[in-house]
């Protein structure tokens, strides 16, 4: 996979996208959000891969939309502005956030620093963010007359609330690290050198211990009835998925692997053997 404005590292079951351009703190450019698509598409149908971490190279995460432009950055005649991932006129765009959020594998967001304006937003399709203490968050589209963008208005919400959600977007000011643990944003808070151990583990914990076709429902039904007015929906769907799931290789490896004490050798690939009726969402 060829990319420049980001670096694509598997390892043991781990797709690690570092973000880079440590020049200008990892400023968001097009091609980033490109190569981002790309790269999430990727792991999505590779079975070698089970988890994402993404960071960024150098002192930022990402510093917010790279504005060399000035304020044409944002507007409509710019090929290679903020936006031009987005074909017009669709209303699910082939985009980084439609690739996050649709990928069927978690990511885990390791920042390391600045996570500014689209630095932030796109960190909220993604399943645990943690944080290195030098990491400053701010939504800061209402001080650039600009309104939340990347569909942050409904990823935000579902992840710290609606009133959290909206002081920080009202203000737009940049906060820190403990702010962002305290409403939510963030699950842990670590010291610089153990960011990356830190995202790993989690990943591990993951790839060592679960089946792929397993986390790949778990996520979609997660993400898409969080909600959902009543739980009838989806308990209708659960239901016919543990009824497939349990007549299938994955369930007799699980309980093998409990009742003979050994880790599991789940044999279900997500390319080949999501079970029918996936996905639930779409026209039939």
């Amino acid at each position: 996979m060829h990319t420049e404005h980001i670096a694509v590292e598997i390892s043991a079951g781990v797709m690690t996208l570092t973000l880079n351009r440590p020049e200008a703190l990892n400023a968001y450019t097009a091609r980033m959000g490109r190569e981002l698509t790309q790269a999430f598409r990727h792991a999505d149908e590779n079975d070698a891969v089970r988890a994402i971490i993404v960071t960024g190279a150098g002192r930022g995460f990402c510093a917010g939309a790279d504005m060399s432009s000035g304020a044409d950055s944002f507007g409509d005649d710019q090929a290679d502005n903020m936006f031009a991932d987005r074909p017009p006129g669709e209303r699910r765009p082939d985009s980084f956030i439609a690739a996050m959020f649709e990928c069927r594998k978690p990511s885990i967001a390791a920042i390391n620093g600045a996570s500014v304006g689209v630095g932030l937003t796109m960190t909220l399709p993604m399943d645990v963010r943690v944080a290195s203490t030098h990491a400053k968050f701010g939504a800061v589209f209402t001080r650039r007359g600009l309104v939340p963008e990347a569909a942050s208005a409904w990823f935000l919400p579902r992840i710290v609330g609606l009133p959290q959600a909206l002081r920080w977007c009202y203000s737009g000011r940049v906060f820190d690290a403990q702010e962002a643990l305290r409403g939510g944003l963030v699950e842990a808070v670590v010291e610089p050198d153990q960011l990356l151990d830190h995202a790993h583990a989690i990943a591990r914990e993951i790839v060592d211990h679960t089946a792929p076709v397993s986390v790949a429902l778990t996520r979609q039904m997660l993400w898409r009835f969080t909600g959902d007015p009543t739980p009838f929906d989806l308990m209708e769907i659960d239901s016919d998925l543990n009824k497939r799931l349990g007549a299938g290789p994955d369930v007799r490896e699980g309980v093998s692997a409990f009742f003979e004490r050994r880790s599991p050798q789940f044999p279900g690939k997500v390319s080949t053997d999501m079970p029918q009726g996936y996905p639930w969402w779409a026209p039939r």
